[in-house]
């Protein structure tokens, strides 16, 4: 075998995407452990270009891209963060933060390929390529932005899908949403300082939103959504194949979301 037929590419990425039950006009999620995926020919590239070919015409490549602050150890216990660090930490601007790191570098490469959307919660945010970009950023909500108006509720309304390409069944952005939309007393809040860049200079704003680095109300297990996802595909809904080298999942973005409402309602509602 030659070294070629060892590469992945652009378009044995697109009939991977299409087996999984990719579509024309489709809003795509997707989550990638690019490692995973196997050699590439242009990279994490090769992947983004696969998934809007495979959903052209109409289509959108969506990414979660929280932003890389690391700032949390500063905060006190208001959430607020101290006047004589106040000047060092960088403010948000959708258009140069950068994605977060820890969920792997495919966001970055979302949010920086050309003619790229990213909404403007800087937490919740979300990058966005293609026919519905515009729409699923716009107006991003400040407080409580992984709620309604959010990019999630977008491709909920919107049929559409997330797509995990090797990566952890427990990154599943979308559930925070189902968290958000789930009727449980005594949901974890978190409230917390952020500076945003202006025209006027840096403005600073106490953001409040449903707790997301832990699980929404006590008594669930870290890694939760692993299970929760696990048991909607035990249903018979989504898709499981590969993706080049990479397990992967396909799954509709509203019936999971549903799921997982009643899911955690029955058992902490």
């Amino acid at each position: 075998m030659s070294d070629v037929a060892l590469f992945q590419t652009r378009a044995s990425l697109r009939k991977d995407v299409e087996r999984l039950g990719i579509r024309p006009g489709d809003s795509v999620m997707v989550h990638a452990a690019m490692s995973r995926v196997g050699r590439l020919l242009n990279g994490p590239d090769a992947l983004i270009g696969a998934i809007l070919d495979a959903s052209s015409p109409g289509g959108t490549v969506l990414a979660y891209t929280d932003w890389d602050a690391r700032y949390d150890e500063l905060l006190d216990e208001e959430g607020r963060v101290p006047e004589e660090w106040r000047a060092h930490v960088p403010p948000f601007d959708p258009a140069a933060s950068r994605a977060i790191r820890d969920n792997g570098v495919l966001a970055e490469f979302i949010r920086t390929w050309p003619g790229a959307r990213r909404s403007g919660n800087p937490g919740a945010s979300v990058a966005a390529i293609g026919a519905k970009a515009d729409w699923m950023t716009a107006d991003h909500p400040l407080d409580y932005g992984y709620g309604e108006g959010s990019p999630l509720a977008k491709l909920v309304a919107a049929s559409g899908k997330v797509l995990m390409v090797g990566a952890p069944l427990d990154t599943l952005t979308l559930l925070h949403h189902a968290e958000h939309l789930a009727r449980l007393p005594g949901k974890r809040v978190r409230r917390y300082e952020v500076p945003f860049a202006t025209a006027e200079g840096t403005r600073w704003r106490m953001v409040e939103e449903f707790e997301t680095s832990l699980p929404i109300v006590p008594g669930l297990e870290d890694d939760y959504f692993a299970t929760l996802v696990t048991e909607f595909l035990a249903t018979g809904q989504g898709a499981r194949g590969l993706v080049g080298d990479a397990p992967s999942t396909l799954v509709d973005a509203a019936a999971i979301t549903a799921f997982a409402v009643d899911w955690l309602e029955r058992r902490f509602g």
